[in-house]
């Protein structure tokens, strides 16, 4: 079937994070809130925009974990791991249970952001569970306590924010 074939092109499609992510990672980070990035994606794709956003930093975490170095690790292991861990690639939702799970394990109050059927169950599970509102699928947005009506993740920290200003200094949020 692959012969005779006459190369025309490569198509390549970048979709960046935006300008306001970035600078909403860095606002949690300044102010004491761990971010942890949870994908199904690849692993060098998934290190390269947590890079960018500035979750994953040279010296301060593990580098990336995959879903099939999740499945090798007992759920002890992994309440310790998840500490030093900024980036979960190729994870399953059950995966991302664990990861939730392990977090509250450590005593720490969990937001998790989702969107689809898969992120439901740790969406329910979440200390704060945070949907999309315009892209979202209606399971996820069922399955979470905060709807985001702008799907922005700068929106978050603006709600922190407001909050701080109301309750006082938030630490243990992830």
């Amino acid at each position: 079937v692959e012969r005779d074939l006459d190369f025309l092109g490569l198509v390549s499609i970048a979709d960046p994070p935006r300008p306001e992510s970035i600078r909403a990672v860095k606002a949690c980070q300044s102010a004491g809130i761990q971010v942890v990035m949870i994908t199904g994606d690849h692993p060098v794709t998934a290190q390269a925009i947590a890079k960018e956003l500035g979750i994953l930093m040279p010296g301060k975490a593990d580098g990336v974990v995959t879903g099939e170095e999740l499945a090798r690790l007992s759920d002890a292991q992994l309440k310790d791991r998840v500490l030093n861990t900024a980036v979960y690639a190729r994870v399953s939702p059950y995966d991302k249970l664990r990861i939730i799970n392990a977090w509250k394990e450590n005593g720490r109050v969990v937001a998790m952001t989702g969107d689809g059927v898969n992120d439901a169950p740790a969406l329910k599970v979440a200390s704060i569970g945070i949907s999309m509102g315009r892209g979202g699928t209606e399971v996820a947005r069922q399955a979470s306590s905060m709807i985001l009506a702008d799907d922005n993740f700068s929106t978050i920290v603006s709600a922190v924010e407001e909050g701080r200003a109301v309750f006082g200094n938030i630490r243990r949020t992830v």
